[in-house]
């Protein structure tokens, strides 16, 4: 599919991701959980398909689910009592209930990162910091490359070594370890060399040095002020509810909040326009292409 909002500015992507992910893990508000956990997992399908049900299968739902259930074992606030534990503790009704909203407030961080993951790559990190803190964005964008690459070059030093018998999966539990460590030998002999290789690419390439311009592809067009300016707008206008406590809600003694009032239900609105400023983006642009595409 294609996606229109990876192609924005980077001040844009990443003012929107510090106001999605920073409201997303400092509010509790069921409604708002929900939003947020139903708009990542729909951005997160949109960009990377197929991975993000592996990834809610293999990960994120595993750990809701354990969340929700390890949580009223150790948590007994709460004065709904459903019935006591062999060794005398409570088990609560608020402590079941906050177990799924914490389980849903971290399965939501979990897609909204590897929505940020897709969108903010490490010319984008570049671009936005390089010239405030080269080392530190240099650093972060070559961590983020190393991590594909590495399990990219794992898999084939792994295939490799199968195809004559010494993989770790061959043989008794020694032969495995000796195989095991000379396949992490061979890694490590690579990514020695693969630094060797970097840092010398960015010496003859001027890297540090006093005046040393950059080229950019990114442009800052009056689409990406208006969305900006949206974003801004409603992210900081959910924050002010937020702290007013227009959006407040209490799990513990008793499991209650704002969810009725007229405030709230802005808020709650303003809060899913901001999340869906991504998939907007892209359906737009995937009517537009496809408009263009039959008149042709």
């Amino acid at each position: 599919m294609r996606d229109s909002f990876s192609k924005l500015h980077p001040v844009l992507n990443l003012v929107f991701f510090a106001f999605v992910i920073s409201l997303s893990m400092f509010i509790m508000n069921p409604v708002c959980l929900g939003l947020s956990l139903i708009c990542a997992f729909v951005n997160a399908v949109y960009l990377n398909g197929k991975k993000t049900v592996k990834l809610c299968l293999k990960f994120v739902l595993p750990m809701a689910v354990l969340i929700a259930v390890v949580n009223p074992v150790f948590n007994h606030q709460g004065v709904t009592i459903l019935s006591y534990f062999p060794w005398g503790n409570p088990l609560t009704l608020e402590s079941i209930i906050y177990g799924i909203a914490s389980g849903a407030l971290l399965s939501s961080i979990v897609l909204w990162f590897s929505v940020l993951n897709s969108v903010m790559t490490s010319d984008k990190l570049i671009f936005l910091f390089g010239r405030i803190i080269p080392s530190l964005s240099l650093v972060v964008s070559m961590s983020l490359r190393f991590v594909p690459r590495f399990t990219a070059q794992f898999k084939n030093i792994r295939n490799a070594q199968r195809c004559i018998g010494r993989d770790i999966s061959d043989g008794s539990i020694l032969v495995r370890t000796k195989n095991l460590i000379t396949i992490i030998s061979i890694m490590i002999s690579w990514s020695m060399e693969n630094a060797i290789e970097t840092a010398d690419s960015m010496k003859s390439r001027g890297f540090g040095l006093k005046g040393r311009t950059a080229y950019s592809i990114y442009k800052f067009d009056g689409r990406d002020l208006v969305l900006l300016i949206l974003t801004s707008a409603a992210g900081a206008f959910v924050w002010a509810m937020l702290l007013c406590g227009a959006i407040d809600f209490n799990y513990f003694p008793i499991t209650g909040g704002n969810l009725t009032s007229p405030e709230a239900i802005f808020t709650f609105v303003i809060y899913a326009v901001l999340m869906l400023i991504p998939t907007s983006v892209n359906v737009k642009e995937g009517l537009k292409w496809k408009r263009l595409r039959s008149a042709i």
